[in-house]
C-alpha cells in the first residue's frame, strides 16, 4: 500500500508532464470533473511516454520494443498488485486502475499500437488504418468511458467512432511530418496506387493530384464521426461537455481541411482562440451542439 504523500507525488510527476505538452488528448481539461483529473494525467504519462519510446530515434528497433515490452510487464505487475518499483508513472497508473476498475487491457492496446509504429510504416488497406485506429486511438475513449462509470455497448461504439475520426482527422494534419520525420504513411497504399500517386508528391506544395483521395478520406471520416457524435448527448455533467468539445473540435478541424483548394491541401489548419471559444461555448448546450454538428458536417 502506497503511502498518501507516495501517491500525491506520482501524480504530480504526471500532471507536469501533461501540462508540458499539447495534445488532443483530454488532459486535465477544466471542463472535466474534478476526479476524474489525476486519473487522466496517469493514463496520459503512460501513453505518452510509451509514444516517445517508439518514436525515439536514438534508439534501435529492438531497443525501443524493449522499453515496450518493459512497460507489458509492469502492467502485468499492476494487474496482479504487485508493482513494487519507483516510477512515479506507474505508481500513480496502479492507484488508477484499481480505484476506477479500469481494463488493463486497453492499455495494453496503446501498447500494440506503439509497438506497431516501430515495426510497420505502410498500410495497405483502410481497413489496415482503420485497425490501427482500434488500437492507437479508441482504448482512449473507452478508458474516459470506465472513468465515469460503467459505459453501455452503444457508448463504447460511439467512443469507438469518435476516437477513430479524431485520429484520422490527425493523420491528415500530419502528412507532411509523418512522412518527413519518421517515415510514416497513413493514407492506404492500394487507393495511392490507384490514384498513381507516389511517395514523392507527399512533400509538394501542389496538391491536386492527391485532392481526389483526400476528398474521399475527408466523406469517409465525416461519416465516421457522425455515428459516435450523439455520445456527447447521452452523457450528463462535465464529462459529456468535454466529449462534445472534442467532436465538435474535430468536425470543425475537418471542416477546415475540407475548405481547403485542392492544390493546398497539405497545410495544417489551426483553430483560433476565437473559434475554440465558440466551440466551448457551443458544446455546453445540447442542442446547440447538434445544430453545429449538422451545419458542419
Amino acid at each position: 500500500m502506497r503511502s498518501k504523500s507516495e501517491l500525491n507525488k506520482a501524480y504530480a510527476f504526471c500532471l507536469k508532464m501533461a501540462k508540458s505538452h499539447y495534445e488532443n488528448f483530454p488532459v486535465a481539461s477544466i471542463l472535466l470533473p474534478k476526479k476524474l483529473r489525476r486519473p487522466i494525467t496517469a493514463i496520459y504519462a503512460f501513453a505518452r511516454t510509451a509514444d516517445d519510446f517508439a518514436d525515439e530515434d536514438n534508439l534501435t528497433a529492438k531497443d525501443r520494443l524493449h522499453l515496450l515490452n518493459s512497460y507489458s510487464l509492469h502492467l502485468s505487475d499492476i494487474t496482479e498488485r504487485r508493482y513494487h518499483g519507483n516510477d512515479p508513472i506507474f505508481i500513480a497508473l496502479e492507484d488508477t486502475v484499481h480505484r476506477f476498475k479500469l481494463p488493463v487491457q486497453l492499455l495494453e492496446d496503446l501498447l500494440t499500437a506503439f509497438r506497431q509504429d516501430v515495426v510497420k510504416t505502410r498500410y495497405a488497406s483502410f481497413n489496415e488504418v482503420l485497425d490501427y485506429c482500434r488500437f492507437s486511438a479508441n482504448p482512449v475513449g473507452r478508458l474516459l468511458l470506465h472513468l465515469q462509470g460503467q459505459p453501455t455497448e452503444l457508448q463504447l461504439k460511439q467512443s469507438d467512432a469518435i476516437c477513430t475520426a479524431l485520429q484520422l482527422i490527425n493523420f491528415y494534419q500530419d502528412i507532411v511530418q509523418d512522412y518527413t520525420e519518421q517515415n510514416r504513411i497513413y493514407l492506404p497504399q492500394d487507393e495511392l496506387a490507384a490514384n498513381r500517386i507516389t511517395e514523392v508528391l507527399l512533400t509538394q506544395s501542389d496538391t491536386r493530384q492527391l485532392a481526389p483521395l483526400m476528398r474521399s478520406m475527408y466523406r469517409r471520416t465525416e461519416s465516421i464521426m457522425m455515428e459516435g457524435y450523439e455520445l456527447g448527448l447521452s452523457i450528463s455533467g462535465r464529462l459529456g461537455w468535454e466529449i462534445r468539445a472534442m467532436t465538435l473540435g474535430g468536425i470543425k478541424t475537418l471542416s477546415l481541411l475540407k475548405r481547403q483548394p485542392d492544390m493546398a491541401l497539405l497545410t495544417r489548419p489551426r483553430l483560433s482562440r476565437k473559434t475554440l471559444a465558440g466551440i466551448f461555448m457551443n458544446s455546453a448546450v445540447k442542442t446547440r451542439y447538434q445544430q453545429l454538428i449538422y451545419k458542419l458536417s
